[in-house]
């Protein structure tokens, strides 16, 4: 078992950049989008369907994910998976028509599923091993590998206009990371199992979920819907219900993405103090209580002060609703990262159906309904601090 202060750190700094790979990738082929789009002659609902193809793909990663966290273990598996991700970006620049792009952006999406369940494996079995609370931090790099592959598309066009060569700066960049991360990342060999409970193990997998791993995939995809609305339907929000000034307009995704990486960033040390189950609970409330008075209030600042709340209340239940899953086993995991990504892949059009059938405010209330509503679901998730021994496989 590893103790050593400096091991905790060598396998938070591996983690942390599986998950800034994972953001970095996703961020560099939705940033050259409108080249693609223009390259592949795409109409706006073909484009929209590409998007849709990536979190299908992620969300129908569900059984795939569960077997290969059995056979590979998360190490292996999140290696496996970036190193695809890594070759699916040369792959979609080299795309020649629109059915071989949707099919290279479908197949990316169950790679996304595949890292995205191994790697918060290995967060959660690092809280686990170490008996530190670490999970929020590793979602912050998320975002700093986002910005990372936002700096890098900017800056690429300066120099060429190319997506081949930009993909392929990307790739190389990719490979570093998890050149660094694989050496560093955890593993734990599992204990043989006698033939009696290796039986007992397949027949459970064949059971349906439990109770409490559908409530926590109800608050993962709650909690996803809120987060993926705001960064959705913010702008628009602010410039045609608040009638903010054209200047302002973009302050609504900035607000609530700057509040987020600042909240995960020290949402551990949140964590140690108060437990997941207060953190949850209070955060998601603040989101949806905070948004509903904005509603209700008008106004710039009012909007700006609730879209910050929002920021703030949901910063640390993907990371903390992760840490829940992981304890109930690979299966719990990769249902409750599935049951996010279709949040994350339905919240946006579910608030555009609302919002045309009645108003944006509208819309918008349905936001702030389902940050409480993940409030609610947190009242029935059994919620454990990290103990001194591992809790998901990581082998």
């Amino acid at each position: 078992m590893l103790r050593a202060p400096g091991e905790f750190r060598r396998a938070q700094s591996a983690i942390a950049a599986l998950f800034c790979l994972l953001g970095f990738q996703y961020a560099t082929w939705a940033a050259r989008l409108p080249a693609l789009k223009t390259r592949l002659d795409m109409t706006e609902e073909e484009l929209g369907l590409l998007l849709m193809a990536c979190g299908a793909g992620a969300a129908a990663s569900f059984p795939l994910v569960a077997v290969l966290m059995r056979r590979l273990g998360s190490r292996r598996l999140a290696c496996v998976s970036a190193l695809c991700l890594g070759a699916l970006l040369p792959a979609l620049a080299a795309a020649p028509d629109y059915p071989v792009a949707l099919l290279v952006i479908c197949l990316d999406g169950v790679a996304v599923g595949c890292l995205n369940v191994a790697m918060n494996a290995q967060g959660a079995a690092l809280e686990a091993r170490f008996c530190r609370t670490a999970m929020s931090q590793l979602h912050a790099t998320f975002s700093a590998g986002s910005l990372a592959a936002a700096l890098l598309a900017s800056g690429m066009n300066l120099v060429t206009s190319a997506v081949t060569a930009h993909f392929m700066v990307a790739t190389v960049l990719l490979l570093l990371l998890l050149a660094y991360a694989q050496p560093r990342l955890l593993t734990d060999e599992q204990p043989a199992k006698p033939r009696e409970a290796k039986k007992k193990d397949r027949r459970s997998r064949l059971l349906l979920p439990s109770a409490l791993t559908l409530w926590m995939g109800c608050a993962m995809a709650f909690g996803t819907v809120t987060e993926g609305a705001m960064n959705d339907w913010s702008a628009l929000y602010l410039k045609d219900v608040v009638k903010a000034p054209e200047h302002l307009v973009p302050m609504g995704i900035a607000v609530v993405s700057v509040v987020m990486v600042l909240a995960r960033l020290m949402a551990d040390s949140w964590r140690e103090r108060w437990g997941d189950a207060l953190i949850v609970r209070l955060g998601s409330a603040l989101a949806g209580t905070g948004l509903a008075l904005a509603l209700l209030a008008g106004g710039v600042l009012p909007t700006l002060l609730g879209f910050a709340c929002v920021g703030l209340g949901v910063a640390a239940v993907t990371p903390c609703v992760y840490v829940a899953a992981a304890a109930r086993g690979p299966e719990a995991l990769a249902l409750v990262a599935a049951m996010g990504t279709t949040g994350l892949l339905a919240g946006p059009a579910l608030i555009g159906f609302v919002a045309g059938a009645t108003s944006l405010v509208w819309g918008m209330a349905v936001v702030a309904a389902c940050a409480l509503t993940v409030s609610l679901c947190a009242t029935r998730i059994h919620w454990t601090r990290p103990t001194a021994e591992p809790v998901t496989a990581t082998t």
